[in-house]
């Protein structure tokens, strides 16, 4: 009796089986996550305000104050314009080369100002929590701008130039709330200079690193 048990428990298993449905491999434009975006982007526009550094120049460090203008067409695509200034200042390694052991001042240009305006696409949104209770909304984003940058010689006399400029970027945000956030932003703006002394032009690169906050505005409905 036990075996005839155990023989129709094993037949009625095979035809379990038997009747699976092999749906093949699924590629990954048939996979659909759906994302609960508690802040929205869509139809807003944000406004920021950023502390910047510029600290990569061995011979010319710069604070810097950025504004930012963002619309949000989309949750992911935005069309970005960045306006600010600052002022260069020497490094330790400037005033020891003009010093007396060197006598040598560096023919390199401060920043002082730039205005850019370019694309910005957020395709990452995503969620993470470190206590389990508070639970913190972000995104992540690439962007690249094109525009002007004002800068002058830090030798006296060296001159000064607009220099055309593409500035690319990775950043992201961390929503407080739907009309605020934190802002990050680093940044590399590739430029082309004509200097006066020399009567030529030089390439110069002003990578810098921004935190600030912007400001969503009410838009889109919401």
């Amino acid at each position: 009796m036990r075996f005839a048990l155990f023989a129709s428990l094993i037949a009625a298993s095979s035809a379990s089986a038997q009747e699976t449905v092999d749906i093949g491999v699924l590629k990954n434009s048939d996979i659909h996550v759906v994302q609960n975006v508690l802040y929205p982007k869509a139809e807003r526009t944000e406004v920021g305000v950023h502390l910047g550094w510029m600290p990569f120049d061995p011979l010319v460090t710069t604070p810097n104050l950025q504004l930012t203008i963002d619309h949000h067409f989309s949750e992911t695509l935005a069309v970005s314009a960045m306006v600010g200034g600052g002022y260069g200042l020497k490094t330790a390694r400037y005033v020891e080369l003009e010093g007396p052991a060197y006598g040598v001042a560096p023919y390199s240009y401060r920043y002082l100002a730039s205005a850019l305006v370019g694309a910005e696409w957020s395709p990452i949104y995503g969620k993470f929590t470190g206590t389990g209770r508070k639970v913190v909304h972000y995104d992540l984003y690439g962007v690249g701008r094109l525009g002007g940058t004002l800068e002058q010689s830090v030798i006296p006399g060296g001159g000064i130039t607009v220099a055309p400029t593409l500035q690319l970027g990775i950043g992201g945000r961390f929503f407080v709330n739907k009309s605020v956030s934190v802002r990050f932003e680093i940044n590399d703006a590739l430029m082309v200079e004509n200097r006066k002394l020399t009567r030529s032009w030089n390439f110069k690169q002003n990578g810098g690193v921004q935190l600030g906050v912007s400001f969503m505005l009410k838009g889109g409905g919401r």
